[in-house]
């Protein structure tokens, strides 16, 4: 019963959170009447963006419901700050890395923007494998780890999603990471000067960044309810992230006007059906083993 509050409790701040949100900002900012600046303060040199705000936000709110997950289960607070920690820091570098290797044409021009993430330009798959390789890499050298290499993604992954879910809205406030040209109800105007190349006649956009929120608010729900529900041993949760988030960023992509290329290939899609294949054939294996452990 306690669980099932806890879980029914998130679900619905959650999803009020969100409609709320949506409801009072979206209208008027989708129809062009309001326009956001990036930036919400600026003292000298010193500038506070939304961009970095949400981000901040989103590992703060991540970090608090992780840590109640890593006390359940016993993990010391010691190790799940210091790999906490060493994730995030290179998290954000593999995510900025990834970016920058698949810009090079822009970054090897204009290489003072190469630190400046905070003007967007964090690619959340090498996010995902800098933050996997770091907790491998905690899991075999820490001497008494108090938590196994699964069982550390799984801390992370499940609430990976809440975090992409905040952290999208820096791409509104961005005005970044829009869809094609739409007139959907839903449609989201561009202002000019945000228009990418080859689209600046088209005022109305796919609010790709809203779905993509939606989807990964879905998807921590899920696993939420699955780590503390079904998961029957370490790596499943991980497993299933890999598979839902793939399955609805592929179509989300698609509609993208600034993916990152490998010939004609967009990079994300293809990373997004490697994860799928990668995630179900782990689930089945870890699900479906003699040895299974059952995790109380």
């Amino acid at each position: 019963m306690k669980k099932d509050k806890v879980f029914f409790n998130t679900f619905l701040v959650s999803v009020f959170s969100f409609i709320l949100v949506s409801i009072t900002i979206l209208p008027k900012s989708f129809s062009g009447e309001w326009y956001f600046n990036p930036i919400i303060i600026k003292i000298g040199v010193l500038e506070i963006r939304w961009y970095g705000l949400l981000i901040a936000i989103s590992i703060l709110l991540a970090t608090f419901i992780g840590q109640k997950e890593a006390e359940r289960e016993k993990v010391s607070e010691d190790d799940f700050f210091n790999a906490l920690s060493l994730g995030i820091i290179f998290g954000i570098i593999g995510a900025r890395l990834y970016y920058v290797l698949f810009n090079l044409q822009y970054f090897s021009k204009n290489p003072s923007e190469i630190l400046k993430i905070w003007h967007g330009g964090l690619a959340i798959h090498g996010a995902i494998l800098a933050a996997f390789l770091t907790v491998f890499v905690y899991t075999h050298l820490k001497k008494n780890c108090t938590f196994t290499f699964l069982q550390g993604l799984d801390l992370f992954t499940f609430v990976l999603p809440l975090a992409q879910s905040i952290g999208r809205w820096g791409n509104f406030f961005n005005h970044e990471a829009y869809g094609t040209p739409t007139e959907l109800p839903w449609k989201m105007y561009i202002a000019p000067e945000h228009r990418m190349v080859g689209f600046e006649s088209y005022e109305y956009f796919h609010p790709t960044f809203l779905y993509e929120s939606a989807w990964n608010l879905l998807i921590f729900l899920v696993l939420f309810y699955f780590i503390r529900n079904k998961r029957k041993t370490y790596g499943e949760v991980t497993a299933l992230y890999l598979i839902l988030y793939s399955i609805g960023r592929i179509p989300i992509e698609m509609l993208r006007t600034d993916s990152l290329y490998v010939g004609n290939m967009r990079v994300a899609v293809l990373i997004s059906i490697f994860f799928i294949i990668i995630g179900a054939i782990t689930f089945l294996i870890l699900r479906y083993k003699k040895s299974t452990k059952v995790i109380k």
